[in-house]
């Protein structure tokens, strides 16, 4: 087990503790400087029981793989392109935390509120869900720069999956709101999630 405390796990996993508590204080610390205490909660950090134990596995992995296989953890060009995709990532979704400002919120909102505006420049001119994108990138990012290649498959379904739900529900409502435009938007720009397209659907409150 004296690889863990080897130079190699020592960057990687540092890298992972800063990435995500970078993620996590700017993710709140945002949403405080644009919606103001009294509209925040600690629900703001995207801290959850499945975020957790996701997060616990792929430390498992990483501690049972570099005491087996401690080689695998060696590949630099993988790592460093996970590491890469962290901050892109990163960089992708505050892009759009900031771009949207008020019109960003962390939970869909299935009523018109006069705040909400449809955001199609910045970012938003290219893709449709950056928010989402970011965090598909940075989420599988961190299991590449750890080369976990269990949860780095793991990663990639889980979170695709989620979005793949999650987007038809919020565009169902984008088009009750801004109707044509937003029709008109949404097949103009990608949704930034692949192989996620609007789909037609009944949701029920």
């Amino acid at each position: 087990m004296t690889e863990i405390y080897s130079p190699t796990a020592c960057r990687q996993l540092s890298q992972m503790v800063i990435a995500i508590i970078f993620f996590h204080s700017s993710e709140y610390l945002l949403a405080l400087a644009i919606h103001g205490k009294s509209n925040v909660s600690l629900n703001s950090l995207l801290i959850s029981k499945s975020y957790l134990l996701a997060m616990f596995f792929s430390l498992v992995e990483y501690v049972v793989e570099i005491a087996l296989f401690p080689e695998l953890k060696e590949h630099w060009a993988i790592s460093n392109l996970g590491l890469a995709m962290v901050v892109i990532g990163e960089i992708i979704r505050k892009m759009a935390i900031i771009t949207a400002g008020r019109a960003f919120t962390h939970v869909i909102k299935n009523y018109f509120e006069e705040r909400h505006q449809l955001i199609s420049h910045g970012i938003y001119k290219f893709i449709r869900h950056p928010g989402y994108c970011g965090f598909l990138i940075w989420s599988v990012g961190t299991q590449i720069m750890l080369c976990n290649p269990l949860s780095t498959i793991a990663f990639s379904v889980v979170v695709w999956s989620f979005f793949a739900k999650r987007i038809p529900y919020e565009e169902f409502f984008l088009r009750q709101f801004f109707g044509a435009r937003y029709e008109e938007y949404s097949q103009r720009v990608v949704s930034g999630v692949p192989f996620v397209k609007w789909r037609s659907a009944n949701f029920v409150n």
